[in-house]
């Protein structure tokens, strides 16, 4: 925190390096929640383009007791719960959800890796169906393992609200989750069915 805090107040001098090394620091779990909330990478660079932007024209306002990481991923939560908001109008297809998706491991197992990617893309879709502030509390909790009071403070809502958003949600998604592998289950059986 004391650097982010060097690079800050150089910042704030006019040194654009300094912020750029803020930007390199961050950019990672920036775009990561990011690709999160907004489901793919196109849509996830703009956002984090916007949000190092809008962190950059704000930085006299950062309260310097407080971690630049949690106010910067609350401009970005606060920039994609917008965009959600207004395309929340668009109905989301099957086909809009990218097929490769954002993984931290490498593995030789072409099956593993192709349900590993299903798996993801399932996460994500389930996701989507989420109300955006809803979706912004699972991603910084299962994602970046923030606690209720972190989430609260960066999403501007009381810890009980935050509690409550994370209950609903996780019951959601663990049903939405149950019925689509019900339903892959099938469907994978019908395929591996001999035909007489």
């Amino acid at each position: 925190m004391n650097e982010d805090l060097r690079w800050i107040n150089q910042a704030l001098k006019g040194d654009e390096n300094a912020f750029g090394i803020l930007v390199e620091q961050y950019q990672k779990p920036v775009f990561s929640l990011c690709y999160r909330m907004l489901g793919n990478a196109k849509d996830a660079e703009d956002a984090a383009q916007e949000s190092f932007i809008r962190a950059y024209h704000h930085l006299k306002k950062f309260d310097q007791t407080r971690s630049f990481a949690t106010w910067l991923l609350s401009i970005a939560s606060h920039y994609c719960i917008d965009r959600m908001r207004k395309r929340r109008l668009e109905t989301v297809s099957m086909e809009s959800i990218p097929a490769e998706v954002i993984t931290d491991h490498k593995s030789p197992n072409p099956e593993k890796e192709l349900r590993a990617s299903e798996s993801e893309a399932l996460i994500q879709f389930l996701l989507d169906d989420l109300k955006p502030i809803d979706r912004a509390a699972v991603v910084l909790r299962y994602w970046y393992e923030y606690s209720e009071v972190e989430i609260a403070d960066t999403l501007n809502l009381s810890v009980s609200a935050v509690k409550s958003r994370l209950y609903r949600s996780r019951r959601t998604l663990a049903d939405a989750w149950l019925s689509a592998e019900k339903s892959t289950s099938i469907k994978r059986r019908h395929h591996e069915s001999p035909a007489f």
